[in-house]
């Protein structure tokens, strides 16, 4: 059975963490360095969201002698991110798990209904045997999260989880009301949402911050 959902959210503090999001929120923090928090910061995301990941033993053998080890179970990980922002975890998750796959998902929030748009999906063969990590800056509204995973529940992957930046309570309630199975993974879980649909406090648009579009 699955876990209620108020314990499927896992709080990151770790202090680095924390450190590193605090700078992004700064409005003056310029786009290199926005880019450059974002990508240590995934790194160390990684390791908190890869903590619990399933394990085997093998047999290895040293210089000195054969002995036995664990290795992650299962074909490799697969990244799944949410275009565009989603790209920006990528490279520093990436540094620690160099051997994932990559996918990648297509939406856009129509201005209008708040309600994403599909325009992509792609993501790895044999999904049955892999573990997901989806990768979006924001937990706003949660519809993209939503429709993400409704996306990869599809291709029965073994299992699925979800890593944000920043979360806001509508987003969680409205992601767990769908997916109470999937964890989320986030450092912070703000106020809530303005009348535009954005987390507040926040860190303003992340897809913009990253690539300087604004």
């Amino acid at each position: 059975m699955s876990a209620a959902p108020e314990r499927r959210v896992h709080i990151i503090d770790h202090p680095l963490v924390q450190h590193k999001l605090t700078l992004m929120r700064r409005k003056d923090t310029s786009t290199k360095t926005f880019r450059q928090l974002i990508h240590e910061l995934s790194a160390l995301l990684a390791y908190e969201v890869t903590r619990d990941m399933p394990t085997q033993e093998v047999e290895v053998e040293t210089p000195l002698e054969k002995t036995t080890g664990r290795v992650i179970d299962g074909k490799k990980t697969v990244l799944a991110s949410i275009l565009r922002a989603g790209n920006g975890f990528l490279d520093g998750m990436l540094e620690v798990l160099p051997s994932a796959r990559v996918g990648h998902i297509g939406l856009y929030r129509d201005p209008a209904t708040l309600k994403p748009v599909e325009y992509y999906f792609k993501m790895p063969s044999g999904m049955e045997e892999r573990d997901v990590i989806v990768l979006d800056p924001m937990l706003a509204t949660g519809n993209s999260a939503v429709a993400a995973v409704d996306l990869l529940k599809r291709l029965h992957p073994r299992s699925i989880c979800f890593v944000c930046l920043v979360a806001c309570p509508e987003g969680i309630a409205n992601f767990h009301g769908h997916h109470p199975d999937v964890a989320i993974y986030t450092p912070a879980v703000d106020r809530g949402l303005n009348d535009h649909g954005y987390i507040v406090p926040g860190l303003g648009d992340a897809g913009d911050r990253i690539f300087g579009t604004k």
